[in-house]
């Protein structure tokens, strides 16, 4: 399980676009996502930059936790 801290997420809204922007670069990854805590927890085959990368194309602030 990777975990990353996000900045930015505020709603449900923002929930479902980095879970998208998740699974569009891994249809099977599996997502936590704790808004209040500002962490993303993905299980995935992906390396982190991948993922990073993907987040961060939403537009959201993201590093490794």
């Amino acid at each position: 399980m990777q975990v990353f801290n996000v900045q930015g997420m505020t709603c449900g809204h923002c929930v479902k676009a980095v879970t998208r922007a998740v699974q569009e670069q891994d249809a099977t990854a599996l997502i936590e996502v704790d808004l209040a805590g500002k962490q993303v927890r993905v299980q995935s085959a992906l390396a982190a930059e991948q993922l990073l990368a993907a987040i961060r194309e939403e537009g959201y602030q993201a590093e490794v936790a």
